[in-house]
């Protein structure tokens, strides 16, 4: 499968840590930075997509459709895409290679992909995990092909040991 991302949630996800509009959005953001960690392709979408999905399911108001998110998403497309050297637009195809996250992080403290974040209400709380390292992110970078990540490893050996 592939999961539909709108514009400026590339940048959302580079930041998300498990904070969000309610414990239905929250669960969904889980399940889809997992999905995505796990190498799963992004489509890039206009409009709402897979991470709105909640929001949209139980809310007469939302922002969604808005003019100014509209906005974001063209100026985050713009960004990433030039970071990333290749056009992105609406229908854009991408996957989230290690070195891609690293790269994005990387401007996304640097403030080079952050243009889109003018005026978000997030825009603290991600400052604050920018700050950190990004260490508390849900968003983690693929392991190589066929290998447990460290931290997994030392979890089933603890596991193991303790005969669960």
């Amino acid at each position: 499968m592939t999961i539909r991302l709108r514009g400026h949630h590339l940048l959302c996800l580079l930041s998300y840590v498990g904070a969000g509009y309610s414990r239905a959005f929250v669960e969904n953001a889980d399940a889809l930075a997992a999905r995505l960690t796990a190498g799963e392709g992004v489509l890039l979408v206009e409009g709402p997509d897979d991470l709105c999905a909640p929001r949209l399911a139980t809310e007469t108001e939302h922002h969604c459709f808005t003019e100014d998110v509209a906005a974001r998403d063209l100026a985050a497309l713009r960004d990433v895409g030039r970071l990333l050297g290749r056009e992105l637009a609406p229908g854009s195809r991408m996957s989230l290679s290690v070195a891609r996250i690293a790269h994005m992080r990387r401007a996304f403290s640097q403030g080079t992909i952050r243009p889109a974040c003018a005026g978000c209400s997030w825009r603290g709380l991600c400052d604050s995990i920018a700050a950190g390292g990004f260490a508390e992110g849900k968003l983690r970078p693929p392991p190589p092909c066929g290998r447990a990540r460290p931290a997994e490893d030392a979890k089933a050996l603890g596991r193991r040991a303790r005969g669960l």
